[in-house]
């Protein structure tokens, strides 16, 4: 199992400097992945500093050399999806191939869609999302595309630079408790699940077992690489402690553990501290 850091743009880490120096320390600390949550306003009532993610992946592909990065995840139905093809292939290219493209219909809808007047209807950005993901691979590909959807068109076009990553950039698709048969499907199609609460709660390693359960049913024998990603907490001081918590997520089937690391557990040194500590055992 791989090992990530999860964390806010907002808050404390509303700082874009703030976040790439976080990046550098999980690098250094023996991380897998440093993943930013890609929020756009989160509260209209909270006066905070955002940071703006796409912007901040960018400055952590040209300071780090190995640590896999993404935005964790985008809300693909409020971004136009050939500005985030060309976006996503620059990362890579700019990375070296490190990138991992994290996606969802977006939350909460209000205000990071109603504020803006963007689309509410979540059938509506479920069908934006799968057109998306559509243009994306299209794009990706390197070879002359064109696309005409319901929400989306696009004309022929050979978008280049490819991707360095072959056959594409790696696609994990976020879905909320409780877990439904559309967004479980489409991450089926794709490279990767993330099982999320719209809570405070974090997914317990039973329901893990019952997403993962469903993703083998859904992709069937064969089907080849596919990463099940889970959120979670550990202290990195007691490694017997660490090791009890993480290894019923891996024996259920996760293949990345991302730590969770906020404001809500201490401030920024706290962050830091937790952070330069390394990965969790087991």
């Amino acid at each position: 199992m791989k090992h990530g850091i999860c964390l806010p743009n907002f808050g404390l880490l509303g700082d874009p400097s703030v976040l790439v120096s976080l990046a550098r320390d999980a690098e250094q600390a023996g991380w897998d992945g440093f993943f930013p949550w890609d929020h756009l306003l989160v509260d209209r009532s909270w006066r905070t500093d955002i940071a703006d993610t796409p912007t901040v992946l960018a400055a952590i592909a040209a300071t780090t050399s190995r640590i896999r990065f993404g935005p964790m995840v985008a809300a693909l139905p409020r971004r136009r999806p050939w500005l985030v093809a060309r976006a996503t292939a620059t990362l890579d290219v700019l990375s070296g191939g490190r990138l991992i493209l994290g996606v969802g219909l977006g939350w909460p809808t209000d205000p990071e869609f109603t504020a803006v007047g963007d689309e509410e209807d979540l059938r509506r950005r479920a069908e934006m999302l799968d057109e998306s993901l559509a243009i994306l691979e299209g794009c990706w590909s390197g070879e002359p595309f064109a696309f005409e959807g319901r929400h989306y068109r696009l004309a022929s076009a050979a978008w280049l630079p490819r991707p360095v990553q072959r056959p594409r950039i790696p696609v994990w698709v976020g879905a909320l408790r409780p877990f439904r048969e559309g967004p479980l499907r489409r991450a089926a199609r794709w490279d990767g699940v993330f099982p999320a609460s719209d809570e405070y709660e974090l997914v317990t390693a039973d329901e893990l077992a019952g997403v993962v359960r469903r993703m083998a049913e859904m992709r069937g024998p064969g089907s080849g690489p596919f990463d099940v990603v889970v959120q979670g907490m550990t202290g990195g001081v007691d490694a017997a402690a660490d090791e009890a918590t993480v290894t019923p997520y891996r024996e259920a089937g996760a293949t990345w553990w991302l730590e969770l690391v906020t404001e809500w557990q201490g401030d920024l040194a706290a962050i830091r501290s937790r952070i330069r500590r390394g990965p969790p055992a087991g």
